[in-house]
């Protein structure tokens, strides 16, 4: 085979030819995979980046959700605490009604005995 351009024939430059045209075009199909595969990697650096911000974000989300829940627990405790002094209280209260309403029962059947006796004797 000849070395110099000038030695070679018609046939063996079209096959250099053809040969260093295959070669450009895996050169650029690696070239556009090496791309490809550079913007993959940076817009998954990217969504990462994003997910950790989300994360952090949700992460501070339920750290004041906690402290509200147990602010909202604290209250209800004393909701409880508070309504059940008042039943207490209620309690008290109808039970010294229900005193004072059985005396005043026991006062109106007196007088009322009271009027039929002085109704008899006249």
């Amino acid at each position: 085979m000849p070395d110099g351009p000038e030695e070679l024939g018609t046939p063996e430059a079209l096959e250099q030819w053809r040969a260093a045209e295959r070669a450009v075009a895996v050169a650029r199909r690696g070239r556009l995979s090496a791309q490809v595969a550079a913007d993959a990697a940076a817009d998954a650096a990217n969504a990462a980046n994003a997910t950790a911000a989300a994360a952090k974000t949700a992460l501070e989300s339920m750290t004041l959700a906690e402290a509200s829940a147990a602010k909202t627990a604290a209250t209800a405790r004393m909701v409880v605490q508070s309504t059940l002094a008042d039943i207490a209280d209620a309690d008290a209260d109808v039970a010294l009604m229900e005193v004072d309403e059985a005396a005043a029962q026991g006062r109106y059947h007196d007088a009322e005995k009271r009027a039929k006796d002085r109704a008899s004797k006249s």
